[in-house]
């Protein structure tokens, strides 16, 4: 029998499909699936970097669910091979084989988090429509995936004033993976390089982008 997660009750169930779901929607290709002390934190990185000079910002999104207290993992999935347990619907089956996106490795902190000022959950809805429209303009007729990768990362990725100079991909994030609903006021709280964008149905972390290549060279003088 293949592996399986078992949740309380349907409904979990049914939202760890519709995470997994959404995330396979908007092209990521893995969902992190790390379970302890009876809670399931579902991970999927709408951005991130790919190659060592890419400029893509980490921007990934959490989604936390209660599940069976004894489940113990951490693993990372295709999340179009996610499937309701056809003699249970608490369970949702894993597929046999795990993967290893890059992202998968990078963890935010899990403490030193400090305040700043919240975004509305208007704002980050209509800067997601603008981003989207952006992307949809720019892109040309029959592109490839490294054009599709360009025109997404440069719009995405950019620093939008709305957001307090987020990257405008954590309004994409917030929207696509369903965190917006109603009037709320997103949370904000920073630690390192990373930011925290927390709403009632889950969270948006952004780290970067990372900077690369050479330090600038320092000129000297002559020695005195």
């Amino acid at each position: 029998m293949s592996q399986r997660l078992l949740f309380p009750d349907s409904d979990a169930a049914a939202d760890a499909l519709t995470f997994a779901g959404r995330t396979a929607r908007i092209g990521d290709d893995g969902v992190r699936l790390q379970a302890a002390n009876g809670t399931l934190a579902m991970t999927s990185a709408p951005l991130a970097p790919r190659g060592l000079f890419d400029a893509t910002p980490t921007v990934l999104a959490l989604r936390a669910l209660p599940v069976d207290p004894e489940l113990v993992c951490d693993l990372v999935v295709d999340p179009s091979l996610l499937t309701r347990a056809e003699d249970d619907p608490r369970a949702v089956v894993l597929p046999d084989v795990a993967i290893s996106p890059a992202w998968a490795g990078i963890s935010p902190p899990r403490s030193g988090w400090e305040p700043d000022p919240g975004i509305a959950a208007s704002v980050l809805a209509s800067r997601a429509q603008y981003g989207i429209a952006a992307v949809a303009e720019a892109m040309p007729a029959d592109p490839g995936e490294d054009v599709v990768r360009t025109v997404r990362a440069s719009v995405w990725g950019a620093p939008d004033d709305a957001l307090g100079g987020l990257p405008l991909g954590v309004a994409f994030a917030a929207f696509a993976l369903g965190f917006i609903a109603g009037e709320e006021e997103a949370a904000v709280r920073r630690a390192a390089a990373w930011t925290r964008v927390s709403l009632h149905r889950g969270h948006v972390l952004v780290r970067g982008p990372v900077r690369s290549g050479l330090t600038a060279v320092r000129e000297t003088g002559p020695s005195i």
